[in-house]
């Protein structure tokens, strides 16, 4: 059996041994950067979300200071508060 003559190149075979070290065995392989990828394009949608969330809750509190009578209802639904002189019952349905 002849092993062709390329393959008997000190570089041919030192970049044969670089080429396998990177893919496979290196910390910065292609597995390891293909689950960072992965976290990266999690984690760019979650910043998406937030940024959506924040701009929904920026909205929603510039409509409430923008009026008593929201703000009003608002604190009365959301945290059951209620003046001095009134009763709150709080009515619950069972399923």
């Amino acid at each position: 059996m002849q092993i062709p003559r390329f393959s008997r190149n000190f570089y041919f075979l030192f970049g044969i041994f670089f080429l396998i070290w990177m893919l496979f065995i290196d910390s910065n392989d292609i597995y390891t950067q293909y689950k960072l990828n992965q976290k990266r394009k999690n984690l760019e949608d979650q910043k998406a979300y937030y940024l959506e969330k924040i701009t929904e809750v920026k909205q929603e509190r510039e409509e409430l200071f923008s009026s008593k009578k929201k703000l009003e209802k608002f604190a009365r639904e959301k945290y059951l508060m209620k003046k001095e002189s009134e009763d709150l019952f709080i009515i619950e349905e069972e399923e």
